[in-house]
């Protein structure tokens, strides 16, 4: 790749970006350049914008994960892929020594480099990132829709980690973007699915994308569920709250033998009603970010239409609008999925 210069979004902390002309990386030994055409806006991303991450992430950080574009160049080695293909980045780097690498499970390396966050990440023209990210997409794959597959594959690791069977009673609670993906994906694998919210304007968006919800702040959930289960309760509940309310009604709404999957982070340790686990037998099941099959999972789903990608995405912002972008976001009630603009692909 010849010299040349390139845009990027840089965090400079406070609330800030600045858009600035940088040079461009040329990709290494099994590395990867990869023009960026969109990138989502994470709710990950929103943390490093309120400061939450400075210490982590510093302040001259090029963020952002959920991202499309296709093959620039190629570094030495690299195999299989080629210039001009479309593609998809799974922002995982692994160290291949820990104790969870020796046993098959990089994605929850013990060193674990989140690309985007601890490296410069695809809120830039070119992003530079390790050969064994790189996913391969359809070739009549839209570049929008594609930067949905990394918050997919987020849910289709949550789903996969339930082992959730087609026909089971599924409650998901929490409607944010994840939540709604939760529960896009558990529909398809078959499930019968109840999604509950307190936000309204989530809840519309739900209910557009055919999903049958609940307000637990206006209705009795549990008693919703036992009705709608001959009060069985729930065989799969996914907590995507990440708040105190939705950990109650979690083990409140679970079958006999039922799992439940941690999916949000909790800021704060959240208390568990541990009896329930021992008398109904409940399982809880831990789920964080995805493995290469679930990449492939929702590459299928994505190109299938098993997501509505035109409703899920509610706004598009150009590279040089990030600013604006993230404010409105940060203020807005009725976004789900924002992306930015990178480059014109």
């Amino acid at each position: 790749m010849s010299a040349q210069t390139i845009t990027a979004a840089i965090y400079r902390g406070d609330k800030s970006f600045t858009v600035e002309t940088v040079p461009a990386q040329a990709p290494g030994p099994s590395e990867v350049a990869v023009r960026t055409a969109f990138c989502g806006i994470c709710g990950t991303d929103m943390h490093v914008y309120h400061g939450n991450m400075d210490a982590r992430v510093g302040f001259e950080r090029v963020i952002g994960h959920e991202m499309s574009g296709v093959i620039e160049a190629l570094g030495d080695g690299v195999e299989g892929i080629a210039p001009g293909q479309k593609v998809v980045v799974r922002p995982l780097d692994h160290c291949g020594e820990c104790p969870a690498c020796a046993a098959g499970h990089q994605h929850i390396c013990h060193k674990l480099k989140f690309l985007g966050l601890d490296t410069n990440g695809a809120m830039q023209e070119i992003w530079v990132v390790p050969a064994h990210t790189i996913h391969a997409l359809p070739d009549d794959m839209r570049l929008d829709h594609a930067a949905l597959i990394e918050p997919v594959a987020v849910a289709c690791h949550d789903v996969r980690m339930s082992g959730l069977q087609a026909g089971e009673d599924v409650v998901v609670i929490g409607g944010g973007p994840i939540g709604v993906l939760v529960a896009m994906v558990a529909r398809a694998a078959g499930g019968k699915v109840l999604l509950s919210e307190v936000n309204p304007n989530r809840l519309a968006i739900a209910e557009k994308l055919g999903f049958e919800t609940i307000n637990p702040a206006q209705a009795d959930l549990q008693a919703e569920v036992n009705a709608r289960t001959g009060s069985k309760g729930a065989d799969v509940v996914f907590e995507v709250s990440g708040s105190q309310p939705g950990v109650d009604a979690m083990t409140a709404v679970a079958a006999t033998r039922a799992r439940i999957v941690m999916v949000a982070i909790h800021a704060a340790k959240p208390q568990i009603d541990m009896f329930q686990f021992f008398w109904r037998e409940l399982k809880l099941i831990g789920a964080r970010v995805y493995e290469p099959e679930d990449y492939d999972k929702a590459i299928e789903i994505v190109a299938s239409g098993g997501v509505d990608a035109e409703t899920f995405i509610t706004d598009v912002a150009p590279l040089s609008d990030i600013q604006a972008a993230f404010e409105s976001l940060d203020r807005s009630p009725t976004a789900m999925k924002s992306l930015i603009k990178v480059g014109d692909l």
